[in-house]
């Protein structure tokens, strides 16, 4: 282990005040971020983390080879049908970023996409745009928007080359190859095209990084003439816009985490006054699809007005606040999560009993007949499906054990045709592994699932402690499912144990384990964490020396919270892009997206109740002397404006003065999301997994 000292942050005091409680904050000048001492420090903290682990260079880096050789570096996608032509990706042995493609159909009524092979020439391929070529010059590149005209004839695209989610557009002539002169700035993700192609629907952030006004660009003009189609002033709300499947009506969202309001615009008048579907009212959520039913134009709406797991109703689309026909009525443990509209019938995404599942919508009698699936732990759902009258659904499945998998449900035969399986080299077989559920019981009695995955050659996890590797996210009511990782296989290789602990304040047993673990009981994500982790060890599973967690985002805040908690429960700890200086931030509401997040953490700012609950868990707060705390590994982003820097650079800082072993990676060109292009993600990955195989002893 290195002997160079880990740099030290030196303590300059502030003091803030709310509802009479008075707090010292010793490292908050690290939040300047265009200060040349910040960025001494932040590098000074990157060159002792690549000291301390200068030693894990060959594990890494086999790590990085194993990754490496187990993908198919040059590959295709499969090829998805839109308009006249099959659309696909392409990736290149060496090339960092992917390479969008696309081929013409040799029959329009040819709904089997072409069996693309490495190497193999496509007929009349045409490159739309090379993910390398204009990454060129550039440290980070990612995309946030990508569309084609319905004719054909030109793309739309949006680049983020700093990692900020801020997006710069551009569209391009695909007969000529050449850019237009039309270049918009500062947008947000997901920009589209008119269903004429003569107009850019995008939307804009404002000081806070919310997305919260919709823009109308004609193209062939300067954006300075953009029209404005819709602003939301209210900070709680954010806003998108897309077109129904149909063409039909551009849908302009408004939500907040508990409310949500959906206006309809007619596509051939995209200037007239949006019309609201159902006007907000506090605490209910709603979406809505448009469909044609014995030739009436109606909207399905998915709400949870007195319904909790929501429910699916069908109303006139020339009058949507009328008479409501229920066609799913709730159910209690089936939580419902989106219908998709297509001309001859509707698909339904939902979940239960932890899983999602998927059902085939009948209009005319309002039946869902659901798809099934033999394993006991999988992730099904559907994919990109842009076509209005296909005969065939395209869908994404998975497991912990079976690679990533591309189906095309026949609709009238009901048969599943395989179209592509993920390839994973140097002979993986899915038989050598396996996967199950456990259940652990948290403090308040209520089950927690979890679910595990190993190679069955060290045989099976409970007979004998193994080391074990623990993940945990729990927010948002988003779901970690049972997915494959390549990545994950240079764990499961070594003997360790992968596990998910989904725990309330996730969405995977519906909206009331969201419900459970938020606001006022948010502290349930954590105990439910550590009952998992405590489960795992008593029940022999593996042992607090043996066991690692991993956590990223608001995940990376259960990291911090659950170092304070139960240190003792494990060996080390990851947290990446960790909120872990939640308090000072949901108190400042010119930060990024704080007001928007009252909704889910509650506001300290204005109620002393919340500010105290809050408190109470937030990591940065609670790290107190005299803790013997795991390792601890906290990766972050220069550029993330979603979970900025600061907070675990301040963490870092703090648990070190406790006397902490903790280390700060910073990647100084990146966003939320990490590094760009694979590559780089698996040196990244590989960084991450070496360093928890040395916490596990494993560092071979």
């Amino acid at each position: 282990m290195t002997t160079t000292p880990p740099p030290v942050a030196p303590a300059r005091p502030i003091t803030r005040i709310h509802h009479g409680d008075e707090v010292v904050d010793d490292y908050e000048w690290l939040r300047a971020k265009d200060d040349p001492e910040v960025i001494d420090y932040l590098n000074a903290e990157n060159a002792y983390t690549d000291a301390r682990t200068a030693a894990l260079a060959p594990l890494r880096g086999r790590i990085f080879r194993e990754i490496k050789s187990r993908t198919l570096e040059t590959d295709l996608s499969v090829p998805t049908r839109e308009g006249a032509w099959w659309y696909y990706g392409r990736s290149v042995e060496g090339q960092q970023y992917g390479i969008h493609c696309r081929a013409p159909l040799a029959d329009h009524s040819d709904w089997t996409p072409p069996e693309l092979s490495p190497g193999i020439d496509v007929p009349g391929e045409q490159v739309l745009l090379d993910g390398n070529v204009e990454a060129e010059g550039l440290e980070f590149f990612s995309l946030g928007s990508f569309d084609v005209s319905a004719d054909g004839a030109l793309l739309l695209y949006g680049v983020d080359s700093e990692g900020d989610e801020r997006y710069t557009l551009r569209m391009r002539d695909l007969t000529t190859g050449e850019d237009l002169p039309d270049v918009i700035e500062q947008t947000s993700s997901g920009a589209v095209f008119s269903p004429d192609g003569g107009f850019v629907v995008y939307t804009t952030v404002d000081e806070a990084w919310r997305p919260d006004t919709v823009w109308l660009h004609e193209i062939g003009t300067a954006a300075s003439e953009d029209a404005r189609l819709f602003h939301e002033p209210d900070e709680r709300y954010w806003v998108g816009a897309g077109f129904t499947r149909s063409r039909r009506y551009l849908v302009i969202e408004v939500g907040s985490s508990i409310t949500s309001e959906e206006y309809l615009v007619d596509s051939a008048d995209l200037l007239s006054t949006p019309r609201t579907i159902w006007p907000r009212r506090e605490g209910v959520e709603y979406s809505a699809t448009h469909a044609v039913v014995e030739g009436e134009d109606v909207l399905y709406i998915l709400h949870n007005d007195d319904a909790l797991d929501f429910e699916l109703v069908r109303v006139p689309a020339a009058d949507p606040g009328g008479a409501r026909d229920v066609v799913l009525a709730h159910e209690p443990g089936r939580r419902l999560l989106d219908v998709s509209a297509f001309r001859d019938w509707g698909v339904v995404s939902y979940r239960r009993d932890g899983l999602a599942r998927v059902g085939m919508l009948d209009y005319a009698s309002g039946r869902v007949d659901e798809l099934d699936f033999a394993e006991e732990l999988y992730s099904a759902g559907a994919a990109d499906n842009p076509e209005w009258a296909p005969p065939v659904l395209r869908l994404g499945y998975g497991s912990f054990v079976t690679p990533g998998t591309v189906y095309d449900y026949a609709v009238a035969t009901g048969e599943l045709l395989l179209r592509k399986r993920q390839p994973v080299l140097g002979g993986y077989d899915p038989a050598d592994y396996a996967q199950t559920r456990a259940w652990a019981t948290a403090s308040d009695g209520v089950r927690v699932p979890i679910s595990l995955v190993w190679k069955t050659s060290f045989g099976t996890p409970g007979d004998a402690p193994r080391p074990l590797h623990l993940y945990g996210y729990g927010s948002y009511e988003h779901s970690i499912e049972p997915g494959f990782s390549v990545a994950r296989l240079s764990m499961l290789d070594r003997g360790v144990v992968f596990a998910i602990a989904h725990v309330r304040g996730g969405g995977e047993m519906g909206r009331r384990w969201y419900e459970e673990g938020k606001l006022g009981r948010k502290r349930n994500t954590f105990t439910d964490f550590v009952a998992c982790a405590q489960m795992l060890v008593d029940d022999g599973f593996t042992t607090p020396a043996q066991m690692v967690a991993e956590g990223g985002s608001a995940g990376g805040l259960l990291m911090g919270a659950i170092a304070n908690l139960a240190p003792e429960l494990f060996a080390g700890i990851l947290a990446d892009v960790p909120f872990v200086d939640a308090l000072t931030t949901i108190l400042d509401p010119s930060l990024p997206l704080t007001v928007i997040e009252w909704d889910e953490w509650g506001d300290p700012l204005h109620d002393p109740d919340v500010y105290a609950y809050m408190k109470s868990y937030t990591p940065y707060e609670n790290v107190r002397p005299g803790v013997e705390y795991p390792r601890i590994l906290a990766m972050t982003s220069l550029n993330d404006t979603r979970v900025y820097y600061v907070e675990p650079a301040k963490w870092v800082a703090r648990l070190r003065s406790v006397g902490a072993d903790a280390l700060l990676k910073c990647e100084m060109v990146a966003g939320h999301g990490g590094v760009s292009g694979r590559y780089n993600a698996w040196h990244q990955r590989a960084f991450e997994l070496a360093w928890l195989l040395d916490v596990l002893n494993l560092a071979d």
